[in-house]
């Protein structure tokens, strides 16, 4: 097996001390990573309309869509992460931009030239899943190269606030796109979202010296060993393991309450749906304010202890979501709801920063598509528990369930080594080289 030599620190882009609103290379990645985050959350709301209103699919075909998009995560995330390594990263994102904006692109004018059908459409979504799965590897992997390791957590709460505001943002965009144009012609929002991704992807200048190169023909390990490297280093190192292990349990609960939100809110609560998508829009404002202050938090708490607190701390209010009520009471919900947000916003930055920190620079892809393998996985099963519990034992009583397994989520770090530091230490040191057990 090729052995990683230990991580050492590298000089981004960025000069010492630069602001990051002065790096050009960040700005271009945010900026069009904001539009490339705004777009799916348009099609999210445009795609089911579509297959509703122009395909007349039913209640399990409409549900198979959202099955259909994350399937991909857990059949492809570890091949992603070895071709990450072995070609050019910047080229893979740009080449999954264009490819996802043609698929996308084709949906409108197969509906307009008579063409569109259900298996088409679930062709475009699998497809561009998958795309989506090697671009992300791609993408976590490479802002380490274009920021100062001191800027990682800032960099990724910044990153956290885009997603946060598309999230607040894209449903009622998607919405109002699709009552104006129809949700055929809404989909051309997520195009243009794609294309600016990939233009300001191509504006991205590193240079050579920086930027990680592909691994050659020559020096490349067998497919199966690449991918069990990956597996290996995260099983070796307690604090990465514990990080996938809690996001994953959080993941499966989350998905569970979601897959029963909007029904609890309509059926138990009595809400006008124009209430569920406010209560929506605010739960996101949580994600918001906490990835624009995630630097500060961080360096008042610690940037290690920020990852235990952050997910232990919001619990409590969790709970007043099973406790919302009709009328006024739904603002519980809307409360329970932003703390979940600002922990799964100020968690992520400060968890992929970690991780970002303490792999080496020629794991980085592998170990990145090794969580999005187990944590993003588990979201098809976690949403088909919460559908399946909610009918047998009732909405409220499924909503204790998930709640109290959110917040159960974070024994997994509260009772790791990181709750023994108050900041990650530079460079980390990295557990015993050990054999890569091959993938069974």
């Amino acid at each position: 097996m090729r052995q990683e030599a230990p991580p050492q620190p590298r000089e981004s882009t960025a000069e010492s001390g630069e602001s990051l609103w002065r790096n050009r290379n960040f700005m271009l990645l945010w900026c069009g990573q904001g539009a490339g985050t705004l777009g799916p959350q348009v099609a999210m709301v445009a795609l089911p309309l579509l297959a509703l209103q122009v395909l007349h699919a039913g209640t399990f075909q409409v549900l198979l869509l959202s099955f259909v998009g994350w399937l991909p995560y857990l059949v492809f995330s570890l091949p992603a992460g070895v071709i990450a390594d072995w070609f050019d990263q910047r080229r893979i994102m740009i080449a999954c931009d264009v490819a996802r904006m043609l698929l996308i692109a084709s949906v409108p004018v197969a509906g307009l030239t008579g063409r569109l059908s259900l298996p088409y459409l679930y062709t475009v979504v699998g497809v561009s899943g998958t795309l989506t799965v090697l671009f992300t590897v791609a993408y976590r992997s490479r802002l380490p190269e274009l920021v100062q390791r001191s800027q990682l957590i800032e960099a990724n709460g910044k990153l956290g606030m885009c997603e946060s505001l598309a999230e607040l943002a894209g449903p009622a965009v998607g919405g109002v796109l699709a009552g104006l144009a129809g949700a055929s012609r809404a989909l051309f929002a997520n195009v243009l979202t794609y294309a600016l991704s990939a233009v300001t992807l191509s504006l991205i200048r590193v240079p050579a010296s920086e930027a990680g190169a592909p691994v050659g023909a020559s020096q490349r390990v067998p497919f199966k060993a690449a991918m069990g490297e990956g597996m290996a280093f995260v099983r070796r190192h307690a604090v990465l393991r514990r990080l996938l292990l809690c996001t994953s349990v959080s993941n499966f609960f989350v998905m569970a309450l979601s897959s029963i939100a909007v029904t609890f809110m309509l059926r138990e609560l009595h809400a006008p749906a124009a209430a569920v998508g406010l209560v929506f829009s605010l739960g996101a404002v949580g994600g918001l304010l906490t990835g624009a202050f995630a630097h500060r938090i961080s360096a008042r708490v610690g940037t290690a202890r920020i990852v235990w607190v952050s997910m232990l701390a919001p619990g409590p209010l969790y709970f007043l979501m099973p406790l919302a009520q009709p009328g006024r009471g739904l603002a519980l919900y809307g409360i329970g709801l932003t703390a979940l947000s600002a922990n799964a916003v100020l968690f992520n930055t400060a968890a992929i920063s970690y991780r970002q920190t303490v792999c080496p620079p020629g794991l980085q892809n592998r170990v990145n598509a090794v969580y999005l393998w187990v944590s993003y996985g588990v979201i098809p099963f976690g949403s088909l528990f919460g559908g399946m519990l909610g009918t047998a034992a009732g909405l409220k009583p499924t909503l204790w369930v998930c709640v109290l397994g959110m917040w159960s989520a974070s024994l997994f770090v509260v009772f790791s080594p990181l709750r023994r530091l108050r900041d990650v230490p530079t460079p980390m040191p990295e557990p015993a080289p050990a054999p890569a057990p091959a993938l069974s």
